[in-house]
């Protein structure tokens, strides 16, 4: 989890960035930029690896790929990471089309630098990718939870006409009956209301 640094240290203290880069020299100059700005860096093992099972098992804060130009392997890997483990990713290309962002940003990709990497352009760039993720993390949680609110809602006005047809009563009275119901047995109105739906297929 990215965590808020305390007034006292640098705003990068304790953020660990996962630099994914086949070129050594390069991504040693990213390494040394990053340090020098207070984040932890963080390098894949050598040779060929998984870098979702790599995401996993180190836990950065970001991700940050730089290659010469975005590939399909590591835009899928891209993609695999914004699905099962969300993390903030910053893709630094040397060459680029507006098919490749567009890839990019399906994928997930929350910064998107043309030109590669340099130490002017490393915390600002790390700092809109944070803040991008964490504002689309924050949508998306919101679209949860307006979905799951509609759904409920469909399943306790199922529950009512259930009632209202089968004991005769006015919707008012249907939905009474359910709130009882939940407070005498200590559940959720919905609960309740899929528990009537259930009961009500079995008669």
């Amino acid at each position: 989890m990215i965590q808020t640094p305390h007034k006292a240290q640098p705003a990068a203290a304790r953020l660990r960035v996962l630099i994914v880069d086949r070129t050594v020299d390069r991504s040693h100059a990213l390494r040394e930029a990053l340090e020098r700005e207070g984040y932890v860096a963080l390098a894949p093992p050598p040779g060929r690896f998984d870098l979702l099972r790599c995401v996993r098992e180190l836990e950065p804060d970001v991700v940050i790929i730089d290659m010469d130009s975005p590939d399909r392997d590591m835009l899928e890997d891209s993609r695999r990471i914004f699905q099962e483990q969300p993390k903030p990713i910053v893709m630094f290309v040397d060459e680029s089309d507006s098919d490749s962002i567009r890839a990019a940003v399906d994928a997930g990709v929350a910064s998107y630098v043309v030109k590669g990497a340099s130490a002017e352009r490393v915390r600002p760039v790390l700092e809109v990718a944070i803040a991008r993720f964490r504002a689309f993390q924050e949508l998306k949680s919101e679209l949860a939870q307006a979905k799951s609110s509609l759904a409920d809602r469909k399943l306790i006005e199922r529950a009512k006409g259930i009632l209202m047809e089968r004991r005769g009563c006015s919707e008012d009275d249907a939905y009474r009956t359910l709130r009882q119901m939940a407070m005498s047995r200590n559940q959720r109105l919905v609960e309740v209301a899929r528990n009537v739906i259930d009961l009500a297929a079995l008669i």
